[in-house]
This record gives structure tokens, sequence and C-alpha cells, in this order.
């Protein structure tokens, strides 16, 4: 079988089909900690102009998403934020292309580092972003410690 053609642009995070996956992730990570551990940002934050907001459309559907939102530090770094692929489409490297693109934004900005935070509880995640470089550091920004949270970060090119 064929692989589907898949197309990752920028998006506003409050287009249906976004909002939608948002809230898919949104609910799958309740699910899996408690509030106080789920460290969201919303749609209004993903419309700030700091912020990159992709999506991943394979055969007209939007199937994945993923930000990077550019921070001062210092250091400068951007943080990524919200990847997520919808549970069908798993297992076919779109989080990893969604990655790249949000690696190549900070890239072309001059942003030598990205961060990220992800819950202990998602060893496929854990997985992508060790495969991808990145390791683990202590909290970074607003960030406290929390024992169900990572702390992840790579220096990129």
């Amino acid at each position: 079988m064929a692989a589907v053609a898949l197309r990752i642009a920028d998006c506003d995070p409050g287009d249906p089909q976004a909002a939608a996956l948002i809230a898919r992730s949104d609910a799958y990570m309740g699910a899996l900690y408690p509030a106080e551990s789920n460290h969201f940002d919303g749609i209004d934050t993903l419309r700030q102009p700091n912020v990159r907001f992709v999506a991943a459309w394979q055969a007209g559907r939007m199937v994945g998403c993923g930000a990077v939102k550019r921070l001062p530090g210092p250091p400068a770094y951007g943080e990524i934020k919200r990847v997520f692929v919808a549970e069908d489409c798993r297992g076919q490297g779109i989080s990893r292309r969604i990655m790249a693109v949000l690696e190549q934004t900070l890239s072309d900005a001059g942003i030598g580092l990205a961060r990220l935070e992800t819950g202990i509880h998602q060893p496929e995640a854990i997985g992508l972003y060790r495969a991808l470089g990145y390791h683990e550091r202590a909290p970074f920004g607003a960030y406290q410690p929390d024992p169900l949270s990572l702390f992840m970060e790579k220096r990129l090119g």
C-alpha cells in the first residue's frame, strides 16, 4: 500500500479541526495526569506573535499539530508545545516531521536551543524526543519540579 502524502503548514489553532485536536490532546493528558501537572497553552496563547502553530494533513484531514513558542531567555530558546497526533495515525512518523518543522523554525530565527516538558506516562513521546537528541534537564521558565514531568532540551545545529 502506498503511503499517503503528508502536508505540514501553518494553521490557526482556532480552526475547528485544530481546536478538536487540541481538545483531544487535553482529554488524553487529563486521563494521564492531575490538573496541576498539565501545562496547556490555550488557543489565545497559541495565536501570539512569538508562537508558530502548525498542523499536519493527510488526504485533506488534519491528523496532527504542534507549536513552538520563542522565548527571550537568557538564553533565548524555543519551547515545544502541543505536539499531538490522532490516535489512528500514530506510528507513521508524523510527530517526527512536525518536530522537524518546529526545530527549523527556531534555527531560522537564530535560536539554537529547544526545550520541552512532557509527562512520565508517555513513553512513546519520551522515546521520540530522546531519539531526536533531547536530554533531560531541570525545570525551566515558570515550571516547578513535578515528579510527573520530564523536562528536556536540545541544542540545535
